[in-house]
């Protein structure tokens, strides 16, 4: 028989419409992501690999200086000559480690807690970038990027396994844009945003009898979502100008059937007296929308200031837990948490070394978005970071420049408290109490730019 589990990002009791005898299970979460320990303030990433990252996104919706403009601002391209291309590379790095504390059910093992990305923790990135000039008041666009998630991938014998093993959520956008320019000073600019989701999810499954190992449950889906970016640029001055964006929610609906492993027959019987064994999971997932205001203004030939304000709306986002708390006996088990808005604040500058080598720095804060700012949960050990940004770039010839950029973003200790109802010994998932440590994500990336 077929069971669907329809989840969504808003705060819902699914109990009152799924009678609890039928409900269980099901550890996937909808929330993804750690690398996080890299993206604080959410998932949304402002790194695409381009020379934002060493500014630390400072000026972000008004620097309009290279084809990246398209997917900062799309009003930025009425800035560019002819017709510009940018490609972008980056490499992430992170080595989040998970360490177990006092009050963790001794049953769940592995003493060492497990690394949040994998031993190795890296992943790549980066982006493409295209503006045309139709006319000198006219440009058509195109970007590629995925800057929504990132994976986690814990131990596969970590003390959170009941709770989350793996999980991916990407999203990666294809906009196509426009910009024109209305006067002298004011140049508008919007994008479609189709926005190619993919989520995998995996979490073990407690088969009470140690000879049988864990059991596994998986989740793969792939799905599009729809949104629409729109920018303004004002030039108060041939030195100073001012950029806002508005980037619209994109809703990601997955759904795929749930994918058992391994399962002991005790553990097999419950889920499928339950109905569970042949049921379809949907998850909803909402991209916030957010809102961005940068100023860009150049002090003298050799310098240059930049800052950013911008405002992620978090609070739509929601997240599920759902997994199966005592396999003798699978019971509903959601959470909603109530995340908050976020803030964003960076600074930086911009230094004209020689006439071919410009150089960037910037600074950054993001607010964090986790409902209790002393706990996270394991599926986004991420909240509030620190981001330090420097890079550099050199003007090969008039139609040729490259460039490169690290980023150091920190997002300290965070610290879990998940209570199990049921203990590891009847099925359950146990008490998860423990901290992540080295939060910090180390980003990497070249580019290059070309005029034709």
């Amino acid at each position: 028989m077929l069971f669907q589990h329809r989840l969504k990002s808003t705060p819902v009791d699914w109990r009152s419409e799924v009678p609890v005898h039928r409900c269980s299970l099901i550890a996937l979460a909808v929330a993804t992501l750690a690398t996080g320990q890299a993206f604080a303030g959410g998932m949304l990433a402002y790194e695409v690999g381009t020379a934002d990252v060493g500014l630390a996104s400072a000026g972000y919706s008004a620097r309009a200086q290279d084809a990246s403009t398209v997917f900062t601002n799309p009003a930025g391209m009425t800035r560019l000559e002819g017709t510009q291309a940018l490609a972008s590379g980056q490499l992430l790095w992170a080595n989040t480690k998970y360490s177990i504390g006092s009050g963790t059910s001794p049953l769940l093992g592995n003493d060492n807690g497990g690394y949040a990305v994998g031993s190795s923790g890296w992943f790549p990135g980066g982006g493409a970038f295209f503006s045309y000039s139709v006319s000198p008041d006219l440009k058509l666009g195109f970007a590629l990027a995925g800057n929504f998630g990132a994976p986690l991938q814990y131990d596969n014998d970590w003390a959170g396994r009941y709770y989350v093993q793996s999980t991916t959520m990407l999203g990666l956008s294809l906009l196509p844009s426009i910009a024109f320019k209305v006067n002298d000073k004011l140049s508008l600019g919007a994008s479609l945003n189709a926005m190619y989701g993919m989520y995998t999810n995996q979490v073990a499954i407690n088969n009470l009898a140690p000879i049988f190992g864990d059991g596994k449950l998986k989740l793969d889906d792939r799905t599009w979502g729809w949104g629409a970016n729109l920018g303004l640029l004002y030039e108060i001055d041939e030195r100073t100008r001012i950029g806002l964006t508005w980037n619209s929610q994109v809703d990601l609906d997955f759904e795929g059937p749930a994918k058992f492993s391994n399962l002991s027959p005790g553990v097999a019987m419950a889920l499928n007296n339950a109905g569970l064994l042949n049921s379809t999971i949907k998850v909803g997932i909402k991209v916030p929308q957010q809102v961005m205001a940068s100023v860009f203004t150049q002090l003298d030939p050799q310098w240059a200031l930049l800052g950013s304000v911008g405002w992620q709306q978090w609070s739509k986002f929601g997240a599920i837990h759902i997994g199966i708390d005592d396999t003798s006996n699978p019971v509903s088990l959601t959470t909603d948490i109530p995340f908050k808005d976020t803030w964003h604040v960076a600074t930086g500058a911009q230094y004209r070394l020689s006439d071919p080598w410009l150089l960037n720095f910037g600074v950054a804060y993001d607010s964090g978005f986790q409902p209790d700012g002393s706990t996270v949960s394991p599926l986004m050990p991420l909240n509030t970071a620190w981001r330090f940004g420097a890079g550099g770039q050199q003007q090969l010839s008039k139609t040729t420049v490259w460039g490169v950029a690290a980023e150091y973003i920190y997002g300290g200790t965070l610290k879990t408290d998940l209570q199990g109802t049921a203990p590891v010994a009847v099925g359950g998932r146990g008490n998860l109490i423990g901290s992540y440590d080295n939060t910090g994500t180390l980003v990497m990336s070249v580019y290059g730019n070309w005029k034709f």
